[in-house]
């Protein structure tokens, strides 16, 4: 089995959400890509390893020169470059996308895995991600079935199991996908239209007086919605001022938007995230964090998620991810209580 699903260099600035903020760094990205679309490699290499040779925090940049390498069938020299992107941009799932078709091409499938679940702790609604990881899965799965049957060819259930795996990943080791067909549900026929016999109409009932009913006045909707809409506005205003000190790279304020049981990204402790967070904001010279399209969801008085785009500029990463936030009210101050990438 292959992954062939890596991602494109010719999609590179739509993956990291915009194009640099500098007209220099556009045009030479431009520059690269086109030389690799009219399949020039060696030239696409050449200029992209000049521009980092001024510019070697590049990302986007970067990122080309390991699908150049890649397709090159530069593998060692590729997974370099990869590796090294995980390192400096952890946030980013793309690379270690690519990093595991890159191990899936040497049958190491163990790192693959690896890689595909740090891209969908990264990046939860990654789709590719999640189909390559299916992909592993099921190639580990027949090569264990195949050394069960090689120490027992009686296991017949072993057997079934890889005809099966088989049927999916044919010979030529691509994945293929049967097209999806639509469902056609045959309604059930009606019962047949009894005609009832003819009844003698009844004698008119004598009229009772009529009763009038007052309803009670309802309440006015904007007295029942205004809670609602004070926890919004809250939410809202705690939202850009978390944005606003990871901007001014006041990691005091920043921190002081956690709740105390704030549930960290991988179960670490809250000093190994803290320090792991302070480390991340002291390393560039300057950080712009915005927020937009957010979406707030009260579940009661205490609790509520918000999804917003967050939008992260800092010196030559510019980038842009669904965000959710579950938060937990402490006195009159929301709390984020978890905070994870995606719907």
């Amino acid at each position: 089995m292959t992954l062939t699903r890596i991602v494109s260099a010719l999609a590179v600035v739509a993956l990291f959400s915009t194009a640099a903020s500098l007209p220099v760094h556009a045009d030479e990205l431009q520059n690269i890509q086109a030389l690799l679309k009219q399949g020039n490699q060696s030239q696409a290499l050449d200029r992209a390893n000049t521009y980092l040779a001024s510019h070697p925090k590049d990302a986007q940049v970067r990122f080309i020169k390991g699908v150049i390498l890649t397709e090159q069938n530069k593998t060692a020299e590729a997974i370099k470059v990869f590796t090294a992107l995980t390192e400096d941009f952890p946030e980013l799932p793309e690379p270690y996308n690519n990093l595991a078709v890159l191990y899936a091409s040497q049958q190491q499938y163990d790192k693959a895995r690896v890689a595909l679940e740090m891209a969908i702790q990264t990046h939860p609604s990654y789709a590719t991600a999640h189909e390559n990881l299916g992909d592993i899965y099921a190639k580990m799965a027949s090569e264990a079935y195949d050394r069960a049957l090689k120490l027992d060819k009686s296991n017949t259930a072993a057997q079934t199991k890889l005809s099966m795996i088989k049927e999916i990943f044919p010979v030529n080791g691509r994945l293929q996908r049967p097209a999806a067909k639509p469902t056609v549900v045959a309604a059930a026929p009606a019962a047949p239209v009894k005609t009832a016999p003819p009844v003698a109409p009844a004698a008119p009932a004598a009229k009772a007086p009529e009763k009038v009913v007052e309803k009670a006045p309802e309440k006015p909707v904007e007295k029942a919605e205004k809670p609602k809409q004070d926890a919004t506005h809250a939410i809202d205003a705690m939202l850009n001022s978390w944005a606003q000190a990871w901007s001014n790279k006041n990691v005091g304020a920043y921190f002081s938007h956690y709740a105390a049981d704030f549930k960290t990204p991988k179960g670490e402790s809250r000093a190994a995230w803290e320090k792991f967070r302070r480390e991340r904001i002291a390393a560039p010279k300057h950080i712009q964090v915005s927020v937009s399209a957010i979406k707030v969801s009260i579940k009661d008085d205490t609790h509520a998620q918000v999804t917003f785009r967050q939008h992260y500029k800092a010196d030559t990463l510019n980038t842009s991810a669904t965000k959710t936030l579950v938060l937990i009210k402490s006195g009159d101050k929301w709390l984020i209580q978890q905070e994870r990438v995606g719907s």
